[in-house]
């Protein structure tokens, strides 16, 4: 193994200037996660109290092991979408990966707080990415179910298609299937076609007097049928419970509910398989901090992801796989929390190859992406997870790229990704544009989980360069019907839409679609890892590497 990384002096001018810049980064960020986190507001957490419920965020809190991590996905989700609705603070559901009496288990809890808990396209997809979490790494799963059903007004962007609301149930049968473990909590409303969730779940517990089941609410059975009676006499605790038998469990509160929950989890058999190498954890020998300062703001700044790497992995050392060779990747073996990982990260500095020519940093030549296509199958012949670090701006271009076959060695990349079974994980340090992001395993190559630090931006191309394209078209446009216009309304034009793209390739605006799981302070990375990674462990059997015709 070699060591990496060099001492950084935080008392530099440009080390103080980058970790400001980080600092303030954070500090926003953490405004708007406090914020976020509220749900519905003040007011609406106290009409949350007055019925005698917990809401969302402290049933997790009540749920999970005292002292424990909760690793959140989609905290941002629906951030800025449905403003005409009132919004949406966070799909109105919490979800994530906690353990409950010592078990990793994906949790998913309705937020009764933001609109009663109604189901928005964005709640669907984020419950979606949930069961696939469990599904992926054969989780239990656990619903805390407290919501009025689909949200009527949008009901056509969310209940007829594949990936909405119905493919939670389907989803239910499935994983009950394959042997997950899923259980459900009924402590609010749970109505019409959002009933089958919990019953199709292994076990349903029910919470008295704020608890209630059924097909159709008390006042549409009224309009439909003419019958009269109230929530709690049509589907209410005693009745599930003592009469209909569609429940297992009556809880007198929130509290008991919860505890029975975490009883129930520590009976499970064992779930973990062993799959992955552990030894005991190291630190770095950098601290923390300093990946504050190495990642620089201006994403156009090169800089050396060796010294990310040394801030990651245990000890700051790997073993470098073809070290010499396609040096805008690379690729190392190496421990993260003392497990086993296969690191594919792009170097954003400025290298020479073998023939002493410069190459851009950030830019997948074609003996990079030969490179990392052999290694990410040699990790799969190894049963070793990957870990991506994107920072890239795609493909090199030109008649030289092309007569050299980097379409070719491009797709043998892209096939390996695809290909891969062992785990994936994938952090977007800075950098994500065009085929890079599928290459470096964006959202489309299923990575476990997929996290991006404040400085990283997602797009086709970079800002200035997709600015001035769309401006050239504008003008065209403009050129054909005898408009023109000024060079300085050119450049105020130029600003708009550079600001109009910037704000569509920032790190928030994916996390609210959920084309990544969240954004995270980069001292969080390591725990990521190794959350997921030992999720990942409970996977009964690995599925077998077929590297795939292009590989051949």
């Amino acid at each position: 193994m070699k060591r990496i990384g060099t001492p950084l002096d935080p008392n530099s001018l440009p080390y103080q200037s980058a970790l400001d810049a980080s600092q303030s980064s954070l500090r926003k960020l953490a405004a708007l996660a406090e914020e976020t986190k509220l749900g519905g507001g003040k007011k609406n957490i106290e009409k949350q109290h007055e019925k005698g419920k917990l809401t969302a965020r402290e049933r997790i809190e009540k749920l999970i092991d005292p002292g424990s991590e909760f690793v959140e996905v989609g905290l941002f989700a629906a951030h800025g979408m449905y403003e005409e609705e009132g919004g949406a603070v966070s799909a109105g559901v919490v979800v994530g990966i906690g353990r409950v009496s010592g078990r990793l288990t994906v949790i998913v809890a309705n937020d009764a707080t933001v609109k009663a808990g109604a189901w928005f396209p964005m709640t669907a997809k984020k419950n979606l990415r949930a069961q696939e979490i469990s599904i992926e790494n054969h989780l239990p799963i656990i619903y805390l179910v407290d919501s009025a059903g689909v949200y009527l007004p949008m009901q056509d962007k969310i209940f007829p298609d594949k990936e909405h609301f119905g493919r939670i149930f389907r989803n239910n049968a499935v994983m009950s299937s394959k042997g997950i473990v899923q259980l459900a909590a009924i402590m609010g409303p749970c109505v019409a076609g959002g009933a089958y969730l919990p019953i199709m779940s292994d076990e349903a517990l029910i919470v008295e007097k704020t608890g209630h089941v059924f097909l159709a609410g008390s006042a549409l059975v009224e309009a439909a049928i003419g019958e009269k009676t109230d929530n709690e006499a049509l589907g209410g605790a005693r009745v599930h419970s003592e009469i209909s038998g569609v429940t297992d469990y009556k809880m007198p509160n929130d509290d008991a509910c919860l505890a029975e929950l975490r009883s129930i989890m520590s009976k499970l058999g064992r779930g973990t398989h062993d799959h992955f190498d552990r030894i005991e954890p190291a630190q770095p020998l950098y601290p923390a901090d300093d990946l504050l300062s190495v990642v620089p703001q201006d994403r156009t700044k090169p800089y050396d992801m060796y010294e990310v790497i040394a801030r990651l992995v245990d000890g700051s050392e790997i073993d470098e796989y073809k070290a010499d060779y396609g040096k805008t990747i690379i690729t190392a073996y190496a421990r993260i929390d003392g497990w086993s990982v296969g690191i594919v990260a792009n170097q954003r500095a400025v290298v020479k190859n073998a023939k002493g020519e410069m190459q851009f940093g950030g830019v997948i030549y074609s003996d990079s992406a030969d490179k990392a296509a052999r290694f990410i199958m040699n990790c799969n012949q190894k049963h070793i997870p990957l870990v991506f670090l994107q920072d890239v701006t795609g493909f090199m271009v030109g008649s030289r790229s092309e007569h050299g076959g980097i379409i070719k060695d491009g797709a043998k990349m892209v096939s390996a990704v695809s290909n891969s079974v062992v785990p994936k994980f994938t952090f977007i340090v800075g950098n994500s544009n065009g085929a890079g992001n599928y290459a470096m395993c964006g959202k489309a190559y299923d990575p476990r989980l997929i996290y991006s630090w404040p400085t990283s931006q997602i797009s086709v191309m970079g800002g200035a360069q997709a600015s001035k394209t769309l401006l050239s078209i504008k003008l065209a446009s403009m050129k054909k019907t005898g408009g023109s216009i000024s060079d300085e309304d050119q450049k105020k034009m130029l600003a708009e839409i550079q600001k109009r793209y910037d704000d569509q390739t920032g790190p928030l605006y994916a996390a609210s679609r959920l084309w990544v799981d969240g954004i995270i302070d980069p001292r969080e990375t390591r725990t990521i890892v190794s959350t997921g990674i030992a999720m990942a462990d409970h996977v009964p059997e690995i599925s077998k590497f077929n590297v795939g015709v292009i590989q051949t």
